[in-house]
Parts: C-alpha cells; structure tokens; sequence
C-alpha cells in the first residue's frame, strides 16, 4: 500500500458531558456491538493500509483495552501491524499532546522509520466507510499537496461546530474555517486528511519551531494558500459523534434499515472485538419493536426505537422507549424510560422512571449489590 495510517483518538469533547468522564470519545458504544474507533479501523483494513498508528491521550484505559489485540482488524501481521502511542515522558519532552499536529510531532519516528510514500490521517470519532485508495487516486491526480475529505451536510444542520470549507470548480479549497460562530458554507471537513509523508513531517517540524501545535489551525488553515489543498467529496453516510445529540442520532440512525444495510450488509465490513457472549434471550412477557438489542441480553419488558448494548438486563413490566442502553446495565422490575442514555454498569433500582422531557437525559444511578452477575 502507498499509505500509513494515523488515527487521533486522544481527545475529549466537553459536549459529551458525563458520556466521556470515563472514556475516550473514540470508545464510545456504538450499533449495539461496536465502538467507534472500529470504523476508522476497519475503512484502513479495507483499504489494504497495513500499518496504522493510533493516538490516544485522555482516559485511554477503556480504548487501550479494547485495542488489546490487532486480530480483530486483520493488522496481527508481521510487517506493518497496529500501534498504540500515547504521551511518553523522555529526557527532550514531558508534555502531554498539546494538540493534533504535537500528538504526530511526539511520534515522529513512526514516520520516518516507515517507506510509504503518503499518510492517511482520519479522527476516531467518525462513523463512515471510506476506501482511502480512491482518495489518494485524486490526490495523485490533482497533484495536491494535501487532500481533505469533505461532506455537503444538509441546510438543516448546524455546521458551527466543523471546519467549514469553500472550494472552486477545481475542488481546491480556498478558504477553511474552523468552528466559525456564523458559517456561509455547508461543506464540512470530515478530520481525513491525505499527505505526503515528507511534507508533513516537514510541516510538523516547522509547526514545532514555531510553538504551533494544531492540526488544523497550524498547517491546513496556515498553509491554504501556500500550499495546493483540494477536497475529496464523500457522497455516503458520514457522522461525527462529539456532542450527547450526534451521539444519541447516530445511533438512532442504525435503527434505519438503509443505514443497517449499508454498515453490516454491504461490503466492505466494519470489524470489532468480538466478545464470547451467548445470543439475547428474550423471555415470553418480552416485547420489542424497531430495536437493536446486543448479545448477552436478557429481556423481560417492553423495548421500542432502542439501542440496547451487550449484557443488559431488562425486568419484568419494563417499558423502555426511544433510549440507548449501554454495556453491563441492569433494570430493576416496573422502570419506565424514554429519551435517555443510561450509562454502562449502571443498576437501575425497580419502579425507576427517567424521561428526557427537554432533550436526551443521562442516566448515571450507581448502587451497590444488584445481581449484575445474573447476566
């Protein structure tokens, strides 16, 4: 492959809110069976990028473990292979990541100990396919010096919270503004970018000189008109979960048969972990309509328009609407909840009611000694 891989999964959205005190937003549950690191993951495999870099930093132990083995994305190999850097103290450094563009300096030797002429450099939080090849074909073919993979959101979304891009009939992007409080553009970087690899490391050492330490900021808005920055449109699915909002829709958006189709019917497949978990078991007072429900569930109660995580446990006389439920949750008999995330290994004590009345309500209730251990 003409490609490495670097994946930034270091960072942590405040517009998570209680969803990313305990993990890094790259961790996060998605589908029923995933996390979103997964799909940056398997868009590389796919695209025959056999050596892959990711970045984590901000309460990595969750996404550490789960990136334990390389297996699941086919990088247990012998050349190339998956890597997982995080911040290392050294004699010259003991910064954390100060940024985007600083996490790639710190690991510099990665690319320069490796041979592949370009890097595909994508953000952990995006849920999408993607094959990398056809957008370093463009690349090669517009004789960019970076490419930026873009999407034409819909009139209806706010776009203030992505970079925004313009580009002429050419695709070349000549103006690029990150987060801007009013926006005239509704195409919107994706965080993929493609570079050569002797030019980032040129721009990341010169970043560095000058005590600049982001991505975007630093290089890609700096640079737009110095250096020939193009588009590369993506016409398929596309999401970003940094907030509680994107993050609950994403999910919500598998219960759609066409998005269901596209990620687990359609090749290329989206790979994960696999846990050794026997099917969801759905006793006779069960009812679900309309819900993904996970491996190692139980259910006794009423599901509809739900994501349901691996190993929950819902009890008798349960309604449960319009919610996500993650990993390892128990439900205690007679609960009512709609329009809620309830967070994983919570125990939900019986006759429990949650509803988001102004928007998706986080459910975090902790008590000790509920049979969990029943799953």
């Amino acid at each position: 492959m003409k490609a490495v891989g670097i994946i930034l999964a270091g960072g942590n959205s405040n517009k998570m809110k209680e969803l990313t005190y305990k993990r890094a937003t790259s961790a996060m549950p998605i589908g029923g069976s995933y996390r979103a690191i997964d799909f940056a993951l398997s868009n590389m495999t796919n695209s025959h990028i056999q050596k892959v870099a990711v970045l984590t930093q901000y309460s990595a132990r969750s996404l550490n473990e789960h990136l334990n083995s390389s297996k699941w994305w086919n990088f247990g190999r012998k050349q190339g292979g998956l890597f997982v850097f995080t911040p290392t103290i050294t004699v010259d450094n003991s910064n954390w990541y100060r940024g985007t563009a600083d996490a790639i300096y710190q690991n510099l030797t990665y690319l320069k100990r490796s041979h592949e002429p370009y890097v595909v450099i994508t953000s952990g939080d995006t849920i999408c396919k993607i094959d990398y090849n056809k957008v370093i074909e463009q690349h090669l073919e517009k004789q960019s010096d970076i490419t930026v993979v873009v999407k034409e959101m819909p009139k209806s979304v706010d776009v203030t919270r992505f970079g925004c891009v313009k580009m002429d009939s050419n695709l070349r992007i000549f103006d690029f503004e990150e987060k801007p409080m009013i926006s005239n553009s509704n195409i919107v970087s994706t965080g993929t970018y493609v570079i050569r690899r002797r030019l980032l490391i040129e721009l990341l050492e010169k970043a560095d000189e000058e005590g600049r330490f982001d991505l975007v900021s630093d290089i890609l808005i700096r640079y737009k008109n110095l250096k020939k920055i193009h588009g590369y449109i993506l016409d398929d699915y596309w999401s970003n979960i940094a907030t509680v909002e994107s993050y609950f829709n994403t999910n919500m958006d598998f219960l759609k048969k066409d998005v269901r189709d596209y990620f687990f019917k359609q090749d290329p497949e989206v790979y994960s972990k696999v846990s050794d978990l026997p099917p969801a078991k759905f006793n006779q007072c069960a009812n679900v309509k309309n819900s993904l429900v996970a491996s190692g569930c139980i259910i006794n109660g009423q599901i509809e328009d739900s994501v349901v995580f691996k190993k929950v446990f819902v009890g008798n006389n349960c309604v449960i609407k319009n919610s996500i439920i993650m990993n390892d949750v128990y439900i205690g008999d007679n609960c009512y909840i709609e329009n809620c995330i309830v967070e994983s290994r919570d125990s939900i004590k019986a006759n429990k009611r949650y509803v988001g009345e102004d928007g998706i309500k986080i459910v975090i209730e902790k008590n000790e000694g509920f049979p969990i251990d029943m799953l």
